[in-house]
Formats: C-alpha cells, structure tokens, sequence
C-alpha cells in the first residue's frame, strides 16, 4: 500500500480551525468550561485557575490550567485546544509573567503561589471588550434525556 504523501507537519494541521476563544498567555487567569457526559446526560462544568503551561502543536496543542482547590490542594488539568469537549474559554485577568512555563509555582505555598496582574490601559480594555462580545457565548446545555 502507497502512502498517501501526508508528512507529519500536514497531518498536524489537518482539523486545525479557529474555534473563536478569546487569545490567552501563560500567566492568565482563566475558566475553562468543559462539557461532561454522565450516563445519557451532558452538563457544563467550569474549571477555574492560571494557565501555567502552553503547548502549541497544530492539532496537539494543550494548555495547562492550575487552581488551589478545597483544603488547599491544588488541582492541574491539561486541556486539547481543539477537543469539542472544551465549549469555551474566558479571560479572567491578565497575568505579568517573565517565562514561557510557570512550573516553579507547583513549589509555592499561599501568598507566594499568587501571580502578578497586569495593567490594562482604557484602550486595552476596550479592545477585549470589543473582542469577547465578537465570540459567542457557549451555549448552556440542558439535562437531555
């Protein structure tokens, strides 16, 4: 059997489309909302936290969101940038980070774990008012039975 001349730099745009999230950085504060399955039903669930790591390979790209969750146990959840399981995404704050992957924090304990908050200007906020209304907002999705 011939190959059908794919190379893997093809394969790894092959699906890639534009799924309308606002743009995010390392550093950034995020909700994730994410569609679970439970049984015959489908529910919307939000996972809150910093994105500490990104990836960016075409089709395989990930990042990496970190939250301290109950009785201060922190909780890290890698997402697919293009799974359809991933409904939306929305820009908290904006982070004021120095490096590409903030591993570091994994060893940071309370306040020291905290990331600085950038300072928008009038117009910087304008422009991701301007650009959240432009996205649609995830639809809520309703007990199907």
């Amino acid at each position: 059997m011939k190959a059908e001349g794919k190379t893997k730099e093809t394969i790894m745009v092959h699906g890639v489309t534009d799924r309308g999230f606002p743009s995010f950085r390392v550093g950034d504060t995020i909700a994730v909302t994410q569609r679970i399955k439970e049984g015959n039903k489908e529910r919307a669930q939000i996972f809150e936290g910093d994105v500490i790591a990104m990836k960016t390979r075409g089709i395989a790209s990930t990042f990496t969101v970190r939250k301290i969750g109950a009785h201060s146990v922190a909780v890290e959840r890698i997402f697919p940038l293009h799974s359809p399981r991933v409904s939306g995404i929305k820009v908290l704050k904006r982070g004021d980070v120095r490096r590409a992957k903030l591993y570091y924090v994994r060893d940071r304990i309370g306040k020291a774990a905290r990331l600085r908050e950038k300072i928008v200007s009038k117009r910087d906020m304008q422009a991701t008012a301007k650009e959240t209304a432009a996205t649609p907002e995830p639809e809520s999705s309703a007990d199907t039975e």
